[in-house]
């Protein structure tokens, strides 16, 4: 294991019950909930995008934001839905933040998850061609703003510009060199892993993965996982790609913890996100220290990834979350290989 960091959904509720109320606490929370992540050693803050929804949706602003006040830590998203997106938009807004970064910026793309509105991506503009689904209009908006983010000219200069032009075609500007390779797709299956390693992305794999031969999610996983790797090395790239898991994992180790996460072990189980498509879902992990690291020691895909990402239960406020990141890496993340 060599990088640790945290997801958040950004989830708000006015409820009393909730310690973050409104969009502008979801915001300013993450933020500084990346302060804090990296003032404790951890190695990345990233955050679920979702429409229509009390939840984080527009990334790069709130990117950019925790760039300007960080330093170190990797800041990334787990995954933004393609479907809404124009990629050269897009491109322009992601090399704007991986500048304000400082090139920190490790972006999860995805075609996403199930909707809070039916085809929500035709509100943004977006219908797929004739004869294709949705999941190829994702696809579509992904390899075009990979293409983007080469940074290789491509459009007409004006002959009487206001300003001066480079020569040649121009490209998106700002362009922020190195982005391309730091792109990850959230697969749900072992062909889209496969997919992404023949482009050259990194991979993402949830806590949840469509069913594709009935085993416990860690099993399933570690087998994408290698296939993933061999369709790398098959395309022949010339570096070594990357991998996350996320997953839910709290250490007891005080009686707040343990009244919050103390009844919440359990396994796997299956159920469906999408008619006709089920699902595995993975466990929470909920334990004392020690116990913790044996099961930890037992998850396949864990062992297999270079990167965790610790689901945090942000409406319980920064504080708590701070606790819940140091918790796992001074006492779980070092008997599991980390630094």
């Amino acid at each position: 294991m060599k990088k640790i960091g945290f997801l958040s959904f950004g989830h708000w509720s006015p409820s009393p019950q909730s310690g973050t109320r409104s969009g502008a606490d979801a915001l300013l929370q993450s933020i500084d909930l990346a302060v804090a992540a990296e003032e404790l050693g951890a190695d990345g803050a990233y955050y679920r995008v979702h429409h229509f929804a009390r939840q984080l949706a527009s990334p790069f602003p709130l990117l950019a934001a925790a760039g300007a006040k960080t330093k170190r830590i990797e800041l990334g998203t787990a995954v933004i839905d393609m479907r809404y997106e124009n990629p050269l938009y897009m491109a322009e807004d992601a090399g704007a933040a991986d500048l304000i970064a400082g090139g920190r910026l490790q972006l999860g793309i995805s075609r996403g998850s199930p909707e809070q509105v039916i085809d929500g991506w035709r509100y943004f503009g977006y219908v797929p061609e004739e004869g294709k689904s949705d999941a190829d209009m994702a696809r579509r908006h992904s390899e075009i703003f990979l293409d983007l983010l080469r940074g290789e000219g491509f459009a007409q200069p004006n002959p009487r510009p206001m300003f001066p032009n480079p020569p040649g075609l121009l490209r998106l500007e700002p362009f922020s060199a190195g982005l391309r390779d730091r792109i990850w797709w959230g697969a749900a299956t072992d062909a889209t892993a496969i997919w992404a390693a023949k482009l050259g992305m990194n991979l993402q794999s949830s806590t949840l993965k469509f069913d594709e031969s009935g085993e416990p999610l860690h099993v399933q996983q570690a087998k994408q996982i290698r296939a993933y790797r061999a369709a790398w090395k098959e395309a022949g790239h010339a570096r070594e790609p990357r991998v996350s898991v996320s997953r839910s994992i709290f250490a007891l180790v005080n009686d707040m913890d343990r009244a919050y996460f103390g009844g919440s072990e359990g396994e796997d189980h299956f159920g469906y996100i999408e008619p006709e498509k089920r699902a595995v879902f993975g466990r929470t992990y909920a334990a004392e220290p020690d116990k913790l690291v044996e099961q930890l020691r037992q998850d396949d895909a864990i062992a297999e990834a270079d990167t965790l990402l610790l689901t945090v239960p942000n409406q319980l406020g920064v504080d708590y979350n701070a606790h819940v990141i140091e918790a796992i890496l001074k006492h779980v993340a070092p008997a599991l290989g980390w630094r």
